[in-house]
């Protein structure tokens, strides 16, 4: 498609809201209260699980750590009404400080920390990194924190040192990770206390941490026309703002019925396998879609008459032909940059797509009248999968794996067509409405 053709649908202020949710999102804490701030905008009122649920119609949220669960009931949404979920999560790839961070050698204070996902780890070396996360106070509450200053550096060794490195660079985890924040004895510098100090509370309110490295560099559009989006976190915070801006139009949109109730699913932990009490394994969104049911004067009954009606978006960034590795892509499928979403399909079920759920993806880009792909890895390749099957697993409901075709996923940086964004909002719009 023409760059003409493609400019008369690319609302470039949506990829500026991204850029501004991106540079907000470090973490998956951040990520969820930045969502929630959109939705609160929309009309949503966030509910306690350990609260009674009332029935009544509009939007809602529930947040536990770094998840996100919302919804918007519909006027005239019955108990049994079917639900459409888009189904995304909050984290990345990246290093997180270890429950002893001050650590260091040969004269320099250096912070320890552990590898979270499948990291490619010479893409976080010589970048400047700054720390978020959360703190968990001595009273029982949490606070988030934000440092955006370059604070650490993971240096790269000088190539004097290491003639071979272009022959194959090969990092120890344990031993060539470990960033650097200054000079000086290890006992002289505090990473905690001036974390704290940083939070506006003292090192002793301190009782835990979630703490991870991010790079300080912002996103920005790239290339001679500004068609591209280099950033970091876009695996998977690009899906989940598309999902958000999208539920919240769906809500501001709508004046009467809907055949669905439309949903938001952004789980934490998806790069690490899903298990936790926060992932797309636990019980989380199964509890919260119960709920929702029985609120409004559902029986168990109603409850599997919705599930059997209800199909699941799972939204999650897929693989943009690469062009120095084209060989290492299926030959008849080249996603590229700004050619819409991609539909994700593995027979081996590593992504939950099937042809019903292929035609309920077709027919919402058809009716958002944005074109979309298809990605299908090569049979030599190992295939990635996505919170998709899982959820199809656990709930038994149809669901279909859909993203945005870019490079370098899983750098610390990543890359994608500037237009994408809005069109995959676009249809998951359409997807959310029926």
């Amino acid at each position: 498609m023409s760059t003409a053709a493609r400019t008369a649908y690319f609302d470039r202020t949506h990829t500026d809201d991204l850029i501004a949710f991106l540079s907000a999102s470090p973490s998956p804490y951040h990520a969820v209260a930045s969502a929630a701030e959109r939705l609160e905008k929309a009309g949503f009122r966030q509910v306690a699980e350990t609260d009674a649920w009332s029935a009544g119609t509009g939007g809602r949220y529930v947040v536990r750590g770094g998840a996100l669960i919302a919804w918007y009931v519909p006027e005239g949404a019955g108990p049994e009404t079917p639900f459409r979920i888009v189904g995304t999560h909050t984290d990345s790839p990246n290093l997180r400080v270890k429950p002893v961070p001050d650590t260091g050698s040969s004269g320099w204070r250096q912070v320890a920390v552990e590898i979270y996902g499948g990291v490619p780890l010479n893409t976080w070396l010589d970048r400047d990194l700054g720390l978020s996360g959360r703190l968990a106070l001595r009273d029982g509450t949490a606070r988030l924190v934000q440092i955006d200053e370059p604070l650490l550096r993971v240096p790269q060794l000088a190539i004097h040192l290491d003639r071979q490195v272009n022959e194959g660079l090969k990092l120890d985890k344990q031993r060539h990770l470990t960033p650097i924040w200054g000079l000086g004895a290890v006992d002289e510098g505090s990473l905690m206390a001036y974390v704290a100090a940083k939070a506006g509370v003292t090192v002793e309110d301190i009782a835990g941490w979630d703490l991870m490295t991010h790079d300080v560099q912002p996103p920005s559009y790239l290339g001679r026309d500004r068609e591209l989006l280099a950033a970091p976190r876009l695996d998977n915070l690009l899906s989940v703002h598309a999902a958000t801006a999208a539920l919240a139009a769906v809500a501001a949109n709508t004046t009467g019925p809907l055949p669905y109730v439309p949903v938001l699913a952004a789980f934490d932990h998806e790069e690490t396998g899903s298990e936790s009490d926060t992932g797309a394994q636990s019980p989380l969104l199964g509890n919260v879609l119960e709920r929702t049911v029985y609120a409004r004067g559902g029986t168990p009954e109603d409850r599997a008459r919705a599930l059997a009606g209800t199909v699941c978006l799972s939204s999650d960034m897929g693989h943009a032909v690469h062009p120095n590795y084209s060989e290492r892509h299926e030959p008849g499928h080249h996603p590229m940059p700004n050619g819409g979403p991609i539909l994700k399909v593995n027979v081996n079920n590593r992504y939950a797509t099937d042809s019903l759920g292929r035609a309920v993806f077709a027919a919402a880009c058809e009716k958002a009248g944005v074109p979309w792909q298809s990605f299908v890895s090569n049979n030599s390749m190992p295939c990635g999968t996505t919170i998709g099957p899982i959820t199809a697993a656990r709930l038994g409901i149809t669901t279909v794996d859909c993203g945005i075709a870019a490079l370098s996923m899983h750098s610390a940086r990543e890359l994608c067509g500037a237009e994408d964004p809005y069109l995959l909002a676009s249809a998951i719009k359409s997807f959310l409405e029926g």
